[in-house]
């Protein structure tokens, strides 16, 4: 674990060193760079994987403002920079995923590659709601304090998409959290986020497709989060990412949802980043 420079704040990172390429990982809406921690444990050493507490949450700095694309790129920028690399392949998953398309077609001359998990499509305001509405049990435990850290993860771990539970969700989940005065809350502030959502509605992710120059693997979860078709990936956002992005390889993911597709062990998944980062 190091700290280091965002844009103005300080960034939390996770590192497992490697021999190979470095590839900067950037998770949800809600996450942490824990949630990369079976991945990451599966791509080292043959490649030295670095993973981003986003600010606002995990350990980096929480500050009352600035939560957008933009703003995560220009501290992505920063850790580039800090870190001394010249190029980095980026690795994003959800609100991640949006995040590395985005820094590709501002900052090419930064961005060796991009991998893309189960996000960055452009989506409509039906399909929207639906994703919301999945994934509200996630945003339901902000701003709530539990008795101890069973209770936090008691409703959580009843949950189909983190079946079956496993250390690296226990690792991931004890890492969010903070001891307070009347007992246990997640580290993310509420307020945060809704600010980060509210400036995703006012962003046209489709508009960055165009300018992303560098090779780009997509993977796409197949299973729905609770229902068939609260797909983060579908079938017409695929087609709109196939057509517009110049050099994109999409794998689909089968018996996987939006979680499991990281939290959970996939062999095919693994290979296509390997293939893809040794081309």
């Amino acid at each position: 674990m190091k700290k280091v420079p965002g844009d103005n704040i300080e960034i939390q990172l996770a590192i497992w060193n490697g021999v190979g390429k470095t590839v900067l990982c950037v998770h949800g809406l809600t996450a942490n760079c824990r949630c990369w921690d079976h991945m990451a444990l599966n791509l080292s050493p043959e490649y030295h994987i670095i993973a981003m507490d986003l600010r606002g949450r995990g350990l980096s700095d929480k500050p009352n403002k600035g939560y957008s694309i933009f703003q995560h790129c220009k501290d992505i920028l920063k850790v580039i920079i800090d870190i001394g690399e010249k190029k980095v392949v980026l690795m994003g998953h959800s609100l991640g995923a949006s995040i590395v398309i985005a820094f590709a077609a501002i900052y090419p001359e930064y961005t060796e590659k991009i991998i893309v998990i189960d996000g960055g499509g452009k989506l409509s305001d039906q399909q929207l709601a639906k994703i919301f509405l999945s994934i509200k049990p996630s945003l339901d435990r902000l701003g709530q304090v539990f008795p101890s850290y069973e209770g936090y993860v008691s409703l959580l771990k009843r949950l189909r998409f983190f079946q079956p539970w496993s250390e690296t969700l226990d690792a991931y989940f004890k890492y969010d959290v903070q001891q307070v005065e009347s007992g246990i809350c997640s580290r993310i502030q509420k307020e945060h986020i809704a600010e980060e959502i509210e400036n995703l509605t006012n962003f046209d992710i489709a508009d960055c497709y165009a300018r992303v120059l560098c090779p780009v693997l997509i993977l796409k979860a197949c299973q729905g989060i609770l229902t068939h078709d609260d797909l983060l990936l579908p079938e017409y956002a695929v087609k709109k990412l196939r057509e517009e992005i110049i050099q994109v390889k999409i794998e689909n993911v089968l018996g996987k949802d939006h979680y499991s597709i990281i939290f959970q062990p996939d062999e095919k998944r693994d290979s296509a980043i390997r293939k893809f980062l040794k081309e």
